[in-house]
């Protein structure tokens, strides 16, 4: 006599551990999201057609005040911005030039700042031989007449 056995496959799969994949995700994605250049100085930037790849390690702040900021990012966070004087930034790109030749430097200036003191910026960071890159806001791109013909 052959006796069968008998399966019972339970035809309903559990969701609990998915949620928790989901909340695990979920949690990760918002404390992650907080390490993107953070930043306690408020600068209004101008806007700009062009952007670089390039993510600068230094980064110079110019607030609408005219006070200046520095701050240095290593691979994986931020330091904390540090008073940075109009009259020690020449010393301050040297020593970025003699710690590493090929720094590039960013800067973060309100559209407030007069264009003169940009141009002393960059120019002493011509004079140490870094790059300066100018920070801008990306432009929002509307439709003009001439775009549509």
């Amino acid at each position: 006599m052959a006796l069968k056995r008998q399966h019972n496959t339970l035809s309903m799969f559990s969701m609990a551990s998915m949620t928790d994949v989901i909340f695990l995700l979920l949690i990760f994605f918002m404390v992650t999201s907080t390490f993107v250049y953070p930043s306690a100085l408020e600068v209004n930037l101008p806007q700009g057609s062009q952007q670089t790849p390039l993510k600068p390690t230094t980064r110079i702040y110019i607030d609408k005040d005219l006070n200046m900021y520095s701050t240095q990012a290593d691979s994986t966070q931020q330091s904390p911005l540090t008073p940075l004087p109009m009259n020690q930034l020449a010393g301050f790109l040297q020593s970025l030039k003699a710690s590493n030749p090929q720094e590039f430097v960013a800067l973060y200036a309100d559209e407030e700042v007069p264009y003169g003191t940009i141009v002393e910026v960059l120019d002493k960071g011509s004079k140490a031989g870094l790059k300066i890159v100018l920070a801008t806001k990306p432009t929002s791109q509307t439709p003009s007449a001439t775009d549509s013909i």
